[in-house]
């Protein structure tokens, strides 16, 4: 992100404890120099540093370039942080019932899901939301949630903000073969051992709900034993 005027010796004290490296138009630095150019800001903090650079106009769908499987998910990833300036990532996703991810809670990342195809419920805090094809379900940042899919597969666009969740997902995916949900023998997060994958999400700021946690702040979800 640049910006062309200068800023207050106040906003740029600010900035400077943001968690944001910059040079830019103002009295100060990072290291006590102005070095009057337009502010080019990089994000520090967890494993975030990604430079920030003013969108471009693209066209993107749905294809093997930029489609993965994931834990028995196809996910086509429209835009992600590089393309968007770090405001969002927009992906479709397709999975069958009982690949979902567990319940979870993102500590920077707003989510809104549009199924276009099948239903799902979501549990989101102590809510319990229907969620028809058609229908939209937003999942604030800081409040745990989950999806249930009630239909045999379930096809969702999904919209987060800001970008850069989709970072960790590419630690863990590998390159679709085809434009098809893979098979069903494949490990899912029901079946596979998540020791590593909860590792990758709590450097993004995500973190994996514990039975325990779940019990206590998402009462409504059904637990296995349930």
């Amino acid at each position: 992100m640049e910006l062309t005027s200068p800023i207050s010796d106040k906003r740029c004290s600010q900035l400077k404890g943001s968690g944001y490296n910059f040079l830019g138009l103002c009295p100060l630095s990072l290291r006590g120099v102005c070095r009057k150019q337009p502010i080019s800001f990089i994000h520090t903090k967890g494993t975030m540093n990604t430079q920030l650079l003013a969108p471009k106009a693209f066209k993107s769908a749905p294809s093997l370039r930029n489609s993965s499987w994931y834990k028995g998910i196809l996910i086509s990833q429209l835009a992600g942080q590089q393309d968007t300036g770090g405001d969002y990532d927009v992906v479709i996703t397709q999975a069958r019932k009982g690949t979902e991810p567990p319940p979870h809670v993102h500590s920077r990342e707003n989510e809104f899901f549009y199924v276009l195809e099948g239903e799902l419920t979501g549990y989101v805090g102590t809510e319990v939301l229907e969620v028809e094809t058609g229908a939209g379900l937003f999942l604030p940042k800081g409040v745990p949630h989950a999806v249930h899919f009630k239909s045999p597969v379930a096809k969702v666009l999904v919209l987060i903000t800001p970008g850069g969740f989709y970072s960790a997902v590419n630690e863990m995916n590998a390159p679709a073969q085809k434009m098809e949900i893979p098979a069903d023998e494949v490990f899912t997060y029901a079946t596979m051992d998540l020791t590593k994958t909860i590792e990758i999400f709590e450097k993004y700021g995500i973190h994996i709900l514990s039975s325990e946690e779940i019990a206590q702040q998402m009462p409504q979800f059904p637990l296995p034993d349930q």
